[in-house]
């Protein structure tokens, strides 16, 4: 779990950044010694948030899914935009 903790008062919403919980995820993979896992998640992070796919808290306009759905394509080499 990102450090920030949960925030139950926006699920539903949309508006949830998941960035913090992907870059958690890729520090467990790394961990557990899954290196290129975690290289291919935090490359996939890194390729989203250049391109701009942002959510609002951090000056973007997509939302929690569309975040999502831009790293998952990012992870399996396909158009991210």
């Amino acid at each position: 779990e990102p450090i920030h903790g949960s925030a139950f008062d926006i699920t539903g919403k949309g508006i949830a950044n998941p960035i913090a919980t992907f870059w958690t995820a890729a520090q467990m993979l790394e961990h557990l010694g899954e290196r290129d896992a975690a290289a291919r998640l935090m490359g996939a992070v890194e390729r989203v948030t250049e391109a701009g796919i942002l959510t609002p808290d951090v000056g973007g306009t997509a939302n929690t899914s569309q975040v999502t759905e831009a790293v998952c394509n990012a992870i399996a080499g396909s158009n991210i935009i």
